[in-house]
Protein backbone atom coordinates (compact mmCIF):
# COMPACT_ATOMS: atom_id res chain seq x y z
CA UNK A 1 0.00 0.00 0.00
CA UNK A 2 1.29 3.73 -0.89
CA UNK A 3 2.02 6.17 1.59
CA UNK A 4 -1.08 8.29 3.04
CA UNK A 5 -1.92 10.85 5.34
CA UNK A 6 1.53 12.49 4.75
CA UNK A 7 0.04 15.63 6.48
CA UNK A 8 -2.41 14.72 8.45
CA UNK A 9 -1.98 18.17 10.73
CA UNK A 10 -4.60 20.76 10.39
CA UNK A 11 -5.33 24.17 11.51
CA UNK A 12 -8.46 24.37 13.78
CA UNK A 13 -11.28 26.65 12.66
CA UNK A 14 -9.99 29.54 15.36
CA UNK A 15 -6.30 29.47 13.81
CA UNK A 16 -7.90 29.52 9.88
CA UNK A 17 -9.67 32.45 11.31
CA UNK A 18 -6.66 34.46 12.51
CA UNK A 19 -4.76 33.76 9.86
CA UNK A 20 -7.66 35.35 7.44
CA UNK A 21 -7.87 38.23 10.33
CA UNK A 22 -3.97 39.03 9.66
CA UNK A 23 -3.68 38.65 5.93
CA UNK A 24 -6.89 40.91 5.99
CA UNK A 25 -4.75 43.10 8.16
CA UNK A 26 -1.53 43.43 6.26
CA UNK A 27 -3.67 44.19 3.27
CA UNK A 28 -5.45 47.01 5.08
CA UNK A 29 -1.81 48.25 6.55
CA UNK A 30 -0.33 48.03 3.12
CA UNK A 31 -3.15 49.66 0.66
CA UNK A 32 -2.08 53.05 0.52
CA UNK A 33 1.12 51.85 -0.94
CA UNK A 34 -0.09 48.79 -3.24
CA UNK A 35 0.11 50.13 -6.54
CA UNK A 36 -1.46 48.12 -9.93
CA UNK A 37 1.35 48.43 -12.25
CA UNK A 38 -0.53 47.82 -16.27
CA UNK A 39 2.33 45.52 -18.03
CA UNK A 40 3.55 48.69 -20.23
CA UNK A 41 4.39 50.26 -17.12
CA UNK A 42 6.42 47.20 -15.67
CA UNK A 43 7.98 47.12 -18.70
CA UNK A 44 8.80 50.76 -18.57
CA UNK A 45 9.87 50.68 -14.90
CA UNK A 46 11.47 46.94 -15.18
CA UNK A 47 13.21 46.26 -11.62
CA UNK A 48 16.52 46.99 -10.10
CA UNK A 49 18.83 44.14 -10.76
CA UNK A 50 21.45 42.78 -7.96
CA UNK A 51 24.44 45.05 -9.93
CA UNK A 52 22.18 48.35 -9.52
CA UNK A 53 20.93 47.22 -5.74
CA UNK A 54 25.21 47.64 -4.71
CA UNK A 55 25.06 50.75 -6.81
CA UNK A 56 21.94 52.39 -4.92
CA UNK A 57 23.21 50.82 -1.77
CA UNK A 58 26.91 52.59 -2.60
CA UNK A 59 25.10 55.75 -3.33
CA UNK A 60 23.79 55.73 0.06
CA UNK A 61 26.36 54.62 1.93
CA UNK A 62 28.22 57.77 0.50
CA UNK A 63 25.31 59.92 1.30
CA UNK A 64 25.44 59.04 5.14
CA UNK A 65 29.22 59.03 5.72
CA UNK A 66 30.07 61.65 3.28
CA UNK A 67 27.00 63.84 2.63
CA UNK A 68 29.43 66.74 1.02
CA UNK A 69 29.88 64.49 -2.05
CA UNK A 70 26.86 64.06 -2.83
CA UNK A 71 24.24 65.70 -5.72
CA UNK A 72 22.72 68.98 -4.53
CA UNK A 73 20.45 67.92 -7.55
CA UNK A 74 19.06 64.76 -5.23
CA UNK A 75 16.68 65.18 -2.99
CA UNK A 76 18.09 63.39 -0.38
CA UNK A 77 15.17 62.98 2.51
CA UNK A 78 12.93 61.56 -0.45
CA UNK A 79 15.76 59.02 -1.83
CA UNK A 80 16.41 57.90 2.14
CA UNK A 81 12.96 56.87 2.62
CA UNK A 82 12.62 55.31 -0.93
CA UNK A 83 15.66 53.30 0.19
CA UNK A 84 14.69 52.66 3.65
CA UNK A 85 10.45 51.78 2.09
CA UNK A 86 12.78 49.23 -0.60
CA UNK A 87 14.15 47.50 2.04
CA UNK A 88 11.45 47.40 4.12
CA UNK A 89 9.30 46.10 1.15
CA UNK A 90 12.38 43.79 0.47
CA UNK A 91 12.44 42.03 3.90
CA UNK A 92 8.51 42.03 4.06
CA UNK A 93 8.70 40.13 0.66
CA UNK A 94 11.17 37.43 1.39
CA UNK A 95 9.10 36.51 4.36
CA UNK A 96 5.65 36.28 2.35
CA UNK A 97 7.55 34.16 0.08
CA UNK A 98 8.71 32.16 2.85
CA UNK A 99 5.23 31.57 4.00
CA UNK A 100 3.85 30.74 0.70
CA UNK A 101 6.11 28.37 -0.21
CA UNK A 102 5.46 26.36 3.59
CA UNK A 103 1.71 26.80 2.35
CA UNK A 104 2.23 25.01 -0.85
CA UNK A 105 4.24 22.02 0.50
CA UNK A 106 1.44 21.67 2.33
CA UNK A 107 -1.32 21.56 0.22
CA UNK A 108 0.89 19.55 -1.80
CA UNK A 109 0.96 17.13 0.92
CA UNK A 110 -2.84 17.00 1.39
CA UNK A 111 -3.38 17.15 -2.38
CA UNK A 112 -1.61 13.90 -2.58
CA UNK A 113 -3.32 12.76 0.54
CA UNK A 114 -6.80 13.28 -1.29
CA UNK A 115 -5.84 12.08 -4.74
CA UNK A 116 -4.51 8.75 -2.99
CA UNK A 117 -7.78 8.58 -1.01
CA UNK A 118 -9.68 9.00 -4.04
CA UNK A 119 -8.21 6.16 -5.76
CA UNK A 120 -9.10 3.97 -3.09
CA UNK A 121 -12.91 5.05 -3.01
CA UNK A 122 -12.52 4.17 -6.81
CA UNK A 123 -11.07 1.18 -6.57
CA UNK A 124 -13.72 0.38 -3.69
CA UNK A 125 -16.41 1.77 -6.70
CA UNK A 126 -14.99 -0.53 -9.22
CA UNK A 127 -15.26 -3.40 -7.07
CA UNK A 128 -18.95 -2.65 -5.77
CA UNK A 129 -19.90 -1.83 -9.19
CA UNK A 130 -19.16 -5.65 -10.27
CA UNK A 131 -21.27 -6.92 -7.41
CA UNK A 132 -24.42 -5.19 -8.56
CA UNK A 133 -24.48 -2.85 -5.02
CA UNK A 134 -27.42 -0.72 -5.50
CA UNK A 135 -25.64 3.12 -6.54
CA UNK A 136 -22.42 2.20 -7.12
CA UNK A 137 -23.12 1.19 -10.91
CA UNK A 138 -23.94 4.90 -11.39
CA UNK A 139 -20.92 6.35 -9.18
CA UNK A 140 -18.85 4.42 -11.18
CA UNK A 141 -19.83 5.22 -14.45
CA UNK A 142 -19.81 8.85 -13.28
CA UNK A 143 -16.12 8.98 -12.09
CA UNK A 144 -14.70 6.80 -15.15
CA UNK A 145 -14.57 9.85 -17.17
CA UNK A 146 -11.76 10.75 -14.89
CA UNK A 147 -9.65 7.47 -16.14
CA UNK A 148 -10.08 7.71 -20.36
CA UNK A 149 -8.30 5.21 -21.77
CA UNK A 150 -6.19 7.28 -24.42
CA UNK A 151 -5.59 10.03 -21.47
CA UNK A 152 -2.23 10.46 -20.57
CA UNK A 153 -2.46 9.80 -16.86
CA UNK A 154 -2.44 6.49 -15.75
CA UNK A 155 -6.09 4.82 -14.57
CA UNK A 156 -5.98 2.72 -11.49
CA UNK A 157 -6.47 -1.17 -11.91
CA UNK A 158 -9.94 -1.58 -12.50
CA UNK A 159 -11.44 -4.50 -10.46
CA UNK A 160 -12.69 -7.77 -12.35
CA UNK A 161 -16.51 -7.78 -12.74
Amino acid sequence: MGLTNLNSTHLSTAKITAAQDAIAALETALAEITINLSAEDRKRYGSINEQNKLFVNKVSDYNSSQPNLSSPEVDWDEFNKDHSSRNNMETMISRLESIITRLNNAKTLHDYDNYQSALVDYSYTTYKAGTASPGFEDKYKDLKQFFLKNATTTAPPEAKK
